[in-house]
């Protein structure tokens, strides 16, 4: 199973930006999507942004659109989720997660997600 590491977490004032990274340590299929979720304490983990590998299809969270950018490098094997004009609502624990035999990205169900890292954090202070 391909490792999933996140990096880039942090405290952040409102209105500032954080890009957040996930290394993956082998190849990621076109088949595949992969995806960032968030918990904030004392709530379930929810999808943000998510992207199809192949055909770069996305999907945010109506609560980031407009705000977060997801991308990914191919060649690199890495995702990655631009955030900007954070606010206080968006604190939270930020997970890449990814799903084999996944060919249309929709909204994102953490059932759906069977390999995860282990999380950065995210402040963000009013």
């Amino acid at each position: 199973q391909v490792q999933l590491v996140e990096s880039g977490g942090g405290s952040v004032q409102a209105g500032g930006s954080l890009r957040l990274s996930c290394q993956a340590s082998g190849y990621i299929y076109n088949s595949y999507c992969m995806g960032w979720f968030r918990q904030a304490p004392g709530q379930e983990r929810e999808g943000v942004a998510g992207i199809q590998w192949g055909d770069r299809t996305t999907y945010y969270a109506d609560s980031v659109k407009g705000r977060f950018t997801i991308s990914r490098d191919n060649a690199e094997n890495t995702l990655y989720l631009q955030m900007n004009s954070l606010k206080p609502e968006d604190t939270g624990i930020y997970y890449c997660a990814s799903r084999a035999a996944c060919w249309v990205m929709a909204k994102m169900s953490t059932y759906e997600y069977n390999n995860w890292g282990q999380g950065t954090q995210v402040p963000v202070s009013s």
